[in-house]
C-alpha cells in the first residue's frame, strides 16, 4: 500500500489527480479520487500502472466538473 500512496501522490504533483485518498465509512474500507483527465483512457492507464491494482478493485465514473472562478 506504500507504493500505492507514492503512485497516486505524485500524479497529484504532476496535476493528474486534485485529490485521494481513503473514505472514513465505518461500514466498509475504500478510498476515492478526483483525476483530471481528457480521456477515459487516462483513467484506464492510472488503473493499470497502479501498484495496488493486485488487491484493489477499482470503479470510475464520469464527472461534469463546475468551475467557480475567483
Amino acid at each position: 500500500m506504500q507504493e500505492h500512496l507514492v503512485y497516486w501522490r505524485e500524479c497529484m504533483n504532476q496535476g493528474k489527480v486534485i485529490v485521494f485518498g481513503p473514505v472514513l465509512d465505518p461500514r466498509s474500507v475504500y478510498g476515492l479520487d478526483v483525476a483530471a483527465v481528457d480521456h477515459e483512457e487516462e483513467v484506464k492507464e492510472f488503473i493499470a500502472v497502479d501498484p495496488a491494482n493486485k488487491i484493489n478493485s477499482y470503479k470510475f465514473h464520469p464527472m461534469l466538473a463546475v468551475v467557480l472562478e475567483k
